[in-house]
């Protein structure tokens, strides 16, 4: 029985990863502190379409800052062993989105100034914003070393049969699939080819591929039917 390989992020894979949390940090600070801007400066009847206006940028912020953790996420898992670091890494894009919006939703609604109108509509908005923010930042499939591993043995395997039992294959810095041929129409012709093991193109490239190309052909070459 084989070795299993267990999955390993790049040097580089991480670094990237630490750069998309820092932008995903970024962004959020600075939807929190427009939040912040909007409590002591916007809740006000004169003020509504300002404040409309700022829970729409809040928004978008928050959004972007759990697709940016998302796509760290992937370059760099967290282990399943931890329960608590894995899920908090996994769905801190959630917790971040609802903290951007329920103090302004709490003190909208609260705030004794602020006549009816102004309420039901900015805090119909917010809570519309909160619930958007919220669903948009959970992760329902979040990756994990452990998934990563499985599926990289699981997938050496389904190479080796079609390879000759050799695990090597090649991919491109732009591409999300990995190639049995060097010469496949998808990869030929491009200046920068890598090539090296299935473990190593997920380690580099994060989540990878077979290319449907590629498998079709080594399938004809070895005479077995799809």
């Amino acid at each position: 029985m084989s070795e299993e390989k267990v999955f390993q992020a790049s040097p580089e894979s991480k670094g990237k990863a630490k750069q998309l949390r820092l932008f995903a940090f970024l962004a959020w600070i600075i939807a929190i502190a427009l939040q912040v801007f909007a409590i002591f400066k916007l809740i006000h009847d004169e003020t509504m379409i300002w404040l409309i206006v700022v829970i729409v940028v809040i928004l978008a912020l928050a959004i972007t800052g759990s697709t940016l953790w998302k796509k760290a996420n992937r370059l760099d898992p967290a282990s399943e062993k931890d329960k608590v670091k894995f899920f908090v890494q996994n769905q801190l894009g959630a917790i971040m989105g609802v903290l951007a919006f329920l103090p302004l939703v709490i003190l909208i609604f609260t705030n004794k100034d602020v006549d009816g109108k102004t309420k039901g509509i900015a805090g119909s908005i917010a809570v519309v914003a909160l619930l958007i923010a919220g669903i948009s930042g959970v992760d329902f499939n979040p990756p994990s070393i452990e998934q990563y591993t499985k599926e990289i043995n699981e997938q050496t395997s389904t190479l080796k049969e079609l390879n000759n039992d050799i695990d090597n294959v090649y991919w491109t810095k732009a591409g999300n699939k990995y190639h049995i041929y060097e010469d496949c129409q998808h990869i030929k012709g491009r200046d920068e080819i890598n090539n090296g093991t299935v473990k190593e193109s997920w380690e580099q490239k994060g989540i990878s591929e077979l290319c449907k190309t590629c498998e079709k052909r080594a399938l004809k070459e070895s005479g077995v039917s799809e």
